[in-house]
């Protein structure tokens, strides 16, 4: 049987710590533990798999905004773990409240630890009895996915493949498609129980989801493995039901060679091949969430109503697709408008890459994308590689001394007054020629009055030397203001 959460706290490494619950989850200490790990690292979800019991000192938390240990708990809670465990103490005295309803409201069990305990100490106490049991497991995830292989090489189809798994793991069982259509099914599936589920890729790309329900009584850490042991089987299932087509391989393939920065010639002979023009105008789109792979059927519908025609990928937590731009610019922006309505789980981040004038300009474009993507890693809506173009050369070809040079001879006494002040300044500017040196949707984007603004900009023609307008210093000054963002 799994260690259960109530159970862990109790082992000594961890009780020492004094651990207190601090929110109401239904049912958090019977929780199944698969696994205790520590971590500072904010951006930790996407590389857990759930089940997990993350220790943190806090430290990396108690720096950052409220809005961004609101999207920490949010992701991990995205990602299934056990539960969050916080040692409180000089660099985060207790745990913000604002934070725990957020965990709370998404199904995240709290705890403080609130005695300082070596997580070393922790983490090999309770994962030496979690790797016995993994054996274990192991082995008979593997027992079960042999008898399903000599199931499939007899010719059974899914139900007799799910029927077999089923019995090993003493769970119902059922495959549905990305759409939700049940492929196959055996048992019956009721409101009691635990549900576990696991991707089934094929050929790299998400082909079906595989649900276990294991009864309360059951093991679910076997279920877990059993059905992760078991996915090439049914991968092969599915592709004897389901075979892709040339087109759709070719797309695959087109993708994962973009990915990988191929050569042109080989670019020019999958395009077309899965539908691409070699001259035609295409962008990449880059989506990196901790549920990548479950958002591809979504994505794709979406690309099939706004352009001519695309390829998708997901790799890991990171979904990348190619749309061809029939009518350029105008295809692009419907694109755009249409990712950015797209709904996406909490912490995702989107880009879109620019422009390329061909099938062969595409591992350019995607990274182009990426390259944005770092420049806005919060993601603050859909990321348009082509409105950060200046910041992307700059930061290609410019060192930060010499950019940092720049911004303070053209806007020193700016920043200055900035950092003096407490002011937003820089900002007021940056909006302001973004804006088109337009005063009135200036003053509506920073949510000034019409004076305000007018008084803003006085100060800082001031500091900068007079208005720049019809002065030649228009540029420069834009310029720097994009820069100074970097």
């Amino acid at each position: 049987m799994p260690i259960l959460l109530g159970a862990a706290l109790e082992y000594q490494s961890l009780k020492s710590a004094e651990p207190r619950l601090l929110n109401q989850v239904p049912d958090a200490l019977d929780r199944p533990v698969r696994w205790v790990h520590s971590s500072e690292v904010l951006d930790i979800a996407p590389l857990l798999s759930g089940g997990e019991l993350l220790l943190s000192g806090g430290q990396a938390l108690a720096g950052v905004t409220a809005e961004r240990q609101a999207g920490y708990v949010r992701e991990l809670a995205a990602r299934g773990i056990a539960a969050l465990a916080l040692e409180t103490g000089p660099a985060l005295p207790e745990v913000p409240s604002a934070m725990l309803e957020v965990a709370e409201a998404a199904g995240l069990p709290v705890i403080e630890l609130r005695r300082v305990v070596p997580f070393v100490g922790v983490m090999q106490e309770i994962n030496s009895l979690l790797v016995s049991e993994s054996v274990e497991h192991l082995q008979r995830g593997d027992q079960a996915s042999h008898a399903m292989a000599a199931e499939l090489a007899h010719g059974s189809g899914l139900d007799q493949l799910l029927t077999v798994l089923a019995e090993k793991t003493n769970a119902s069982a059922r495959l549905v498609s990305p759409s939700g259509v049940t492929l196959g099914a055996a048992g019956t599936f009721g409101d009691d129980g635990h549900l576990t589920t696991v991707d089934v890729p094929v050929r790299g790309v998400l082909a079906a989801r595989l649900e276990l329900q294991v009864p309360d009584d059951g093991d679910t850490g076997l279920a877990r493995v059993a059905g992760e042991r078991s996915v090439d089987i049914l991968g092969l299932a599915l592709l004897q039901r389901m075979p892709p087509g040339l087109k759709e391989l070719a797309g695959i393939e087109l993708m994962r060679a973009i990915n990988s920065g191929s050569q042109p010639w080989q670019l020019q002979q999958l395009g077309p091949a899965s539908g691409f023009l070699v001259g035609g105008d295409v962008a990449a789109v880059v989506i990196r969430s901790a549920g990548a792979g479950h958002m591809r059927p979504a994505v794709d519908a979406l690309l099939r109503e706004c352009v001519p025609h695309s390829a998708s990928y997901a790799n890991n937590a990171e979904l990348i697709a190619l749309a061809s731009l029939g009518a350029g610019a105008a295809t692009r922006s419907v694109l755009m408008e249409a990712l950015r309505a797209l709904d996406v789980p909490t912490g995702s981040v989107v880009a879109v890459g620019p422009t390329g004038r061909g099938i062969a300009d595409a591992p350019w474009s995607l990274a182009e994308a990426r390259r944005a993507l770092e420049l806005d890693p919060k993601g603050r809506g859909v990321v348009d590689a082509d409105t950060v173009a200046v910041e992307l050369l700059a930061a290609e070809s410019l060192d930060p001394a010499t950019r940092e040079g720049f911004v303070q001879r053209q806007l020193g006494a700016v920043v200055e007054h900035d950092r003096v002040k407490k002011s937003e300044l820089m900002r007021t500017l940056a909006v302001w020629l973004d804006t088109g040196c337009n005063t009135a949707q200036a003053a509506r984007e920073l949510h000034l009055e019409r004076q305000s603004m007018h008084h803003r900009l006085q100060r800082i023609f001031e500091l900068c030397g007079g208005d720049p307008r019809g002065s030649g210093r228009l540029a420069a000054l834009h310029l720097a203001t994009r820069l100074a963002r970097l």
